[in-house]
């Protein structure tokens, strides 16, 4: 819950003057606004051509009805939203997101033809009672059980640790790496083909290259560190660098 549509206009036209300037070849950047944003920056996006795409950060399972304050799939279209962050860590523990309304908000999502981005991790008393995977694992389940096949290109796993979200406390690149394979073994076990999996947790422009090389992440949620552009921008050059030279 951060910048007005002004605000959110002014971060969108830097970030994409410093992609035109040098652009980043290797990566896909998505930009979450708040809901009272997207259009502007929808229309900022369009007018100038940034290769940018747009995300929203929560969406309604209903398609419409007595759902006052909410927004629906089809709302979001016509703003041309191609991704949904769901079940991101502040809805489940503020706004008791239940691991059965997430399942019903991916569901509308991929069956509406956008992305998803699903969000799964655990806090500090799981992480330090040694079943982490467990926990996430039942996240992953729930969430997945029963969605069709055709759907799994739409979807993107996003490992957020809530003990480092906000923290300034990032994972360190082998507990990221451990999960990540952890979530690619499952997502396999799903017949999900080449799952994509990021990473969200206190990333920024210090950690981004050092996490993006040692984590086998195929790259980030990024949080605090998006709202400058000029940090965002160093935080996408460490990715574009590092899948270069992958490639």
């Amino acid at each position: 819950m951060n910048l007005d549509y002004v605000e959110g206009l002014h971060l969108v036209q830097q970030l994409g003057v410093l992609m035109k300037n040098r652009p980043v070849e290797h990566v896909e950047v998505v930009v979450a606004a708040p809901f009272v944003d997207l259009r502007t920056v929808s229309s900022i996006i369009d007018s100038e051509r940034f290769v940018i795409g747009l995300g929203a950060q929560h969406v309604n399972s209903h398609e419409n009805g007595a759902h006052t304050g909410e927004i629906s799939t089809t709302m979001l279209k016509r703003l041309n939203v191609e991704w949904v962050i769901v079940g991101h860590s502040e809805r489940r523990v503020h706004y008791a997101m239940s691991n059965e309304i997430v399942a019903q908000t991916l569901g509308a999502v991929v069956r509406a033809g956008q992305r998803a981005v699903l969000c799964v991790g655990e806090d500090q008393s799981v992480r330090e009672n040694d079943r982490y995977k467990e926990y996430v694992g039942a996240q992953l389940d729930s969430a997945l059980s029963g969605l069709d096949r055709k759907f799994h290109a739409l979807v993107t796993v996003a490992y957020e640790p809530l003990w480092a979200i906000g923290t300034g406390v990032n994972a360190s690149g082998e507990q990221v790496r451990e999960m990540t394979a952890f979530l690619r073994e499952e997502l396999a076990a799903r017949s999900f083909d080449a799952p994509q999996v990021i990473y969200g947790g206190s990333v920024n422009a210090e950690n981004a290259a050092s996490l993006m090389g040692e984590s086998d992440v195929d790259g980030f949620l990024v949080g605090g560190a998006s709202l400058k552009a000029e940090v965002f921008y160093t935080i996408l050059r460490a990715c574009d660098d590092c899948y270069a030279v992958k490639r």
